[in-house]
């Protein structure tokens, strides 16, 4: 007689779920953590120019962005192209400077130099906003200026 009978269907033990909280949280808590949040809610239109010659930004925390383009409202700003700062479109150019100060407090003063402002612009818009724009900030000295456009880079 043998102790083991071959007959017999085994069973497969019951899979321990006690640490499939563990599991969760610490996906929940990479995600928070690896996810990137929008920092500006687009009002305007912008289809980017493409370009022949482009460069990538070092450190795009050191970027201010201005957007440039046709409200995503036309019936509430009307249809010409609008400069939109941060959240909001601002009435004219002349808000630039105090907008570009404000934004040069929250950079540390050994940035500052490094700091670039971004014009995000319709290739669809008159150069005359664009130029009025960059000549606001040519009297600030923000001198550091580059055009976004929609081709990448390859390596």
């Amino acid at each position: 007689m043998s102790k083991f009978n071959k007959n017999k269907k085994k069973e497969s033990p019951a899979v321990s779920t006690a640490s499939l909280p563990d599991i969760v949280f610490m996906l929940l808590f990479f995600f928070m953590v690896a996810t990137v949040m929008r920092e500006v809610d687009q009002k305007v239109e912008i289809e980017r120019p493409s370009a022949s010659e482009v460069t990538r930004l070092e450190d795009k925390s050191l970027v201010h962005y201005i957007y440039i383009g046709p409200s995503i409202t036309p019936e509430v700003h009307g249809p010409d192209a609008r400069i939109q700062l941060n959240d909001q479109i601002v009435p004219s150019e002349f808000a630039i400077p105090r907008w570009k100060e404000m934004k040069m407090q929250e950079v540390a003063p050994r940035d500052q130099p490094y700091v670039t402002t971004s014009l995000k612009v319709d290739k669809e818009t008159q150069m005359g906003i664009v130029t009025r724009v960059k000549e606001q900030l040519r009297e600030i000295n923000a001198l550091k200026i580059n055009y976004s456009t929609l081709n990448s880079i390859v390596d």
